[in-house]
């Protein structure tokens, strides 16, 4: 996982160079593409941590008075 991470964010720091070097604008076809990337990143990480985060708010739940 962190190493899933750690090439993301190098991905995504020579993406962001990359476009700063660049003198003609982005086509539209090329910000649907960072969305879709960054759409399906997100959804990645919803899925690997959902068992985790359901389990600490679970956990957390389970300790306070009154739940």
């Amino acid at each position: 996982m962190l190493k899933l991470f750690a090439f993301a964010q190098v991905f995504a720091a020579e993406a962001t160079q990359s476009l700063k070097n660049r003198e003609e604008g982005q086509t539209m076809a090329e910000y649907g593409v960072v969305l879709a990337v960054i759409t399906l990143a997100v959804i990645g990480a919803i899925t690997l941590l959902s068992s985790h985060v359901r389990g600490a708010i679970t956990s957390v739940a389970n300790i306070l008075p009154g739940g």
